[in-house]
């Protein structure tokens, strides 16, 4: 047996008691960790400088692997959230009583070991094993090998609180070898897992789609649009488009496209131009003309994550023009308008597909912590189980519950 095999039984066990532990335990766990990550936060961040300073590459994947003490106090708070949050767990849907007598109900229960593949992100690593804890189910963690050091320190706070509760220390595990090979033989794991999430670019979700025999629920790209329509507030689309572009340019829930009416783009453009200057502007002609340093577009700029300051423009001459536009580059994230027309307002909510749609916000509000969820393991571009920000009861699947007295079909 390998030890990837061997680990996995042991979190297969774990999972069938943190099913049938109480919330006072699973809270309680939560809690431990918060208050440990802040106890030993000079620590943990000494051992994450360490692998910051050893990665190669700049931009989104550093800024992702780097912890300071506002994130540190970020997942603290993020896990008392979740602890504060209703169980989801034996939660009743919904109840019928049969013709025959049979008393029918519907029950939230836990999925079991979930999965989770993701790169660099050690507060994912907080973050998703405090949901599982919540909801009942145990968390198999497969990180990359630039955040190992990090994301074991956090494993093992995770081992002390579990144990300290009379929880198996297993119920919060790490894959301790981050090869390739090793990354394959975890999506494959049909009789430890139960759900498989990956967090990562497209190599993983490319890789997911060829190597997984596991279910699994796809935290796909995000390639996010603010629609700016002729009848938006200026001021407003200003401010919501520089927020979901700047205020971190490396997540997938930042815009990278802006779409604008024609008939406002010769005052809103300039003015957007002036807010952000820092974000390189790639467009089409109509933009190129309104501002100078606007550097033409190609194809991919509209196809394309890119996770930088760098935004791509599109002007175009209607509303169908712009839901086109998101139809054929949009990957089922995050879309938003800014328009002060409600008819237009609720035809995008209608129309356009995706997993969250917006209305005079901006798309970094599609965040697990920021939607009410005290977190989440991934933003679900998918349509089966789960879609959008997968919180608590996006770990939970249905059980049928029949109670008689006796009857017999």
């Amino acid at each position: 047996m390998s030890e990837l095999e061997a680990q996995g039984r042991l979190v297969r066990e774990a999972s069938r008691a943190l099913a049938q532990s109480s919330l006072d335990q699973r809270n309680a766990v939560l809690l431990r960790v918060a208050d440990r990550l802040l106890e030993v936060e000079d620590d943990l961040l000494a051992v994450n400088v360490l692998e910051v300073s050893a990665y190669e590459e700049s931009g989104a994947g550093r800024d992702r692997l780097t912890l300071n003490p506002a994130r540190v106090a970020g997942m603290a708070s993020a896990l008392r959230d979740i602890a504060a949050a209703p169980d989801p767990l034996f939660e009743i849907l919904d109840r019928d009583v049969r013709p025959n007598g049979l008393r029918v109900e519907r029950v939230r229960v836990p999925l079991g070991v979930i999965g989770v593949v993701y790169e660099n992100r050690p507060n994912v690593t907080s973050d998703v094993a405090g949901l599982c804890v919540k909801s009942g189910n145990a968390a198999y963690l497969r990180g990359s090998s630039s955040a190992m050091r990090t994301n074991t320190f956090i494993v093992e706070l995770w081992h002390e609180a579990l144990e300290h509760e009379g929880l198996p220390a297993h119920g919060v595990a790490l894959v301790e070898d981050p090869s390739y090979e090793t990354a394959t033989a975890f999506m494959q794991m049909t009789t430890v897992l139960d759900c498989l999430i990956p967090r990562g670019g497209p190599s993983l979700i490319a890789a997911m789609r060829e190597h997984a025999r596991v279910p699994y629920v796809l935290d796909g790209d995000g390639n996010c649009h603010v629609f700016v329509d002729e009848s938006a507030d200026l001021d407003k689309a200003v401010a919501i488009v520089k927020n979901a572009k700047t205020s971190r340019p490396g997540v997938c829930n930042a815009a990278e496209t802006v779409i604008v009416h024609e008939k406002i783009a010769g005052t809103f453009l300039p003015a957007l131009a002036a807010a952000i200057p820092d974000v390189e502007l790639r467009g089409d002609e109509c933009a190129r003309r309104l501002v100078s340093r606007v550097k033409p577009a190609v194809e991919l700029d509209y196809e394309q994550e890119f996770l930088d300051l760098i935004l791509a423009v599109k002007t175009v001459a209607s509303l169908d023009e712009a839901v086109a536009h998101v139809a054929k580059y949009g990957t089922g994230h995050s879309e938003a308008i800014v328009t002060e027309d409600p008819a237009n307002a609720e035809a995008w909510v209608r129309r356009v597909d995706a997993a969250a749609v917006l209305v005079n916000a901006s798309t970094r509000f599609i965040d697990g912590g920021e939607l009410g969820l005290g977190g989440e393991v991934g933003i679900s571009t998918q349509k089966l189980h789960a879609r959008g920000p997968m919180g608590l009861r996006e770990l939970t699947c249905l059980k049928w519950v029949v109670r008689g007295e006796g009857q017999i079909r």
